[in-house]
């Protein structure tokens, strides 16, 4: 890398650009101090530090040669692969903002994204290559289309092909700290997706964040299990940069619990991310066929965790620091954490709120609540988003009164830990009491003839909304009926709470991110009121 020496500015800009601290930076920096170590391995194909650096440089230039610049967007809709961290770079080095795809959604999903972010190439790779020309032809707006994998033709440029043109060192850029790194996508559950504008700032306190709460040594390795598509997935590599240590990007598609245990074993992984159902799976393979497995730190979280599981996993990893993390997207994500001990003690707990993110239980007037109380939890923090993508409306809605609404209800217990109670949007009002969609939901789970459940509230003459349950049977269940479930809701919950109906379905519609779409259940199962009198 050479600067013109001729004038002060650009002699400078060199050992300016070197002390940003942005995850191309780290890169860099591993590339010259330990340039043949590995960075990272996907399906048993290894790329050292030097060569991430180098391929990144490269995809940087061929995006400057196709007229991407400062501030610019470039959609990418890869699968798990080592393209997908290559090109994130890239973009970076330039000042050009990633908007990673959801690779579930449909056309007309990821046509929204094009539309609202501005992006005018898209990267993707030949197995998506459909979904991003039907993009490509109902938004008009796609100037470029590079595919990995895939030859060049009239409508795609080859992703090597674009390493391999000249120059291969793209025009240098100095990057600060508070520049957009990546947009991400909320998944839209109540609405069109809003774009969340995370800064480089903002991924490194998620770095710091997850290098001091696990139990790190030389020589770790980590397994990226999630899409990175998503921000957990994507969110991971800020630690593998800052430390320097291995990543093992795991591929998408049907997982396999004994495929996931051979590669952890074969790979030396000592740190990975799971959901607690993969868990569930792996800890059963585990025990069926145990492996000599060097994890040191095993974490899940996006659902809740069954105690038998968490037993499981604290029996099965002795040695791993088991943990919960909790968060979203605005938050780079990660606010609170819970280590697997206090899981058994403090079942249902999301932990405490992790250094660096300063949290309160607000009412809607903003005031703080007592302690026991539910209110919503707010944030303030370096890890906090600059905003959301051209929405000025969402941006000032989500930080009113000074702090970023989460959307969550949450209390806290006398010794600090946080238990979720709902999302303060999905919340009943029945009668002048509060029922939290969560809590109802978290016992019919717990029911052994469920497999799925969400409530929504359904209007009601005299109570004014009443909850219904829509549930999905679990194999093995002909038939159920609120007469069935009684015992059980009386149980654990309080009369009022219990549902007033019960609609048996096939599944439950979701969005691409996974959640349940509860628009959806309202508009079908929210309006009848026949029969409700009780």
């Amino acid at each position: 890398m050479t600067v013109a020496t001729d004038s002060t500015s650009e002699v400078l800009l060199e050992p300016m650009r070197s002390s940003r601290n942005t995850w191309n930076t780290q890169v860099r920096r591993h590339a010259l101090m330990t340039p043949d170590e590995i960075a990272v391995k996907y399906l048993g194909v290894a790329t050292t530090w030097r060569d991430l650096d180098d391929r990144s440089h490269r995809f940087a230039a061929a995006l400057q040669h196709r007229g991407v610049r400062f501030g610019d967007r470039v959609l990418i809709a890869l699968l798990n692969r080592t393209e997908y961290v290559e090109a994130v770079l890239g973009a970076n080095l330039i000042g050009a903002i990633p908007v990673p795809v959801n690779i579930r959604m449909s056309p007309a999903e990821v046509g929204y994204l094009v539309q609202d972010s501005g992006a005018r190439i898209i990267l993707t790779e030949r197995l998506l290559a459909p979904l991003a020309d039907a993009v490509r032809a109902s938004t008009g707006t796609i100037d470029t289309t590079i595919v990995v994998d895939a030859a060049d033709s009239a409508d795609h440029v080859d992703y090597e092909t674009c390493l391999a043109q000249d120059p291969a060192e793209p025009a240098e850029v100095d990057i600060p700290e508070d520049t957009v790194a990546l947009i991400m996508y909320t998944s839209g559950t109540t609405g069109k997706p809003k774009g969340a504008m995370l800064t480089h700032a903002n991924l490194q306190s998620q770095a710091m964040t997850t290098i001091n709460a696990s139990a790190g040594q030389p020589g770790d390795i980590a397994s990226v299990v999630p899409p990175i598509f998503h921000i957990a997935g994507i969110a991971a590599f800020a630690p593998v940069f800052y430390r320097g240590i291995r990543a093992v990007i795991h591929p998408l598609g049907a997982f396999d619990p004994e495929d996931m245990l051979d590669t952890l074993e074969r790979e030396g992984t000592t740190s990975v991310f799971m959901v607690p159902a993969q868990w569930q799976a792996v800890c059963a393979a585990q025990r069926a066929k145990p492996r000599h497995l060097k994890l040191r730190t095993i974490s899940w979280g996006a659902a809740p965790a069954p105690d038998t599981v968490l037993r499981e996993m604290n029996e099965l990893f002795p040695d791993a620091l088991n943990m919960t993390a909790f968060g979203q997207t605005e938050m780079s994500p990660v606010t609170t954490l819970l280590e697997g001990q206090d899981a058994i003690r403090k079942i249902g707990s999301i932990g405490k709120v992790v250094p660096a993110v300063t949290a309160r239980i607000v009412d809607p007037l903003m005031e703080d609540v007592k302690p026991g109380e539910v209110g919503e939890i707010v944030y303030r923090g370096p890890n906090l988003m600059k905003g959301y993508w051209r929405n000025p409306q969402a941006t000032a809605d989500a930080f009113r009164g000074g702090w970023f609404h989460s959307g969550d209800l949450v209390r806290q217990d006398d010794e600090g830990f946080l238990y979720v109670v709902d999302r303060a949007k999905d919340m009943i009002i029945s009668g002048g009491e509060n029922i939290y969609c969560a809590e109802v939901e978290n016992v019919l789970y717990s029911h052994p003839a469920i497999a799925e459940a969400a409530i929504i509230g359904r209007a009601h003459p005299k109570w004014g909304e009443v909850p219904v349950a829509v549930v999905v049977l679990a194999e093995g269940t002909d038939s159920l009926t609120l007469g069935d479930l009684g015992p059980h809701l009386d149980e654990n919950l309080a009369r009022f709470k219990h549902p007033k109906d019960l609609i048996v379905v096939d599944e439950l519609p979701r969005n691409p991110g996974g959640k349940v779409v509860k628009p959806k259940l309202r508009d079908a199962y929210g309006s009848k009121d026949a029969g409700l009198t009780h």
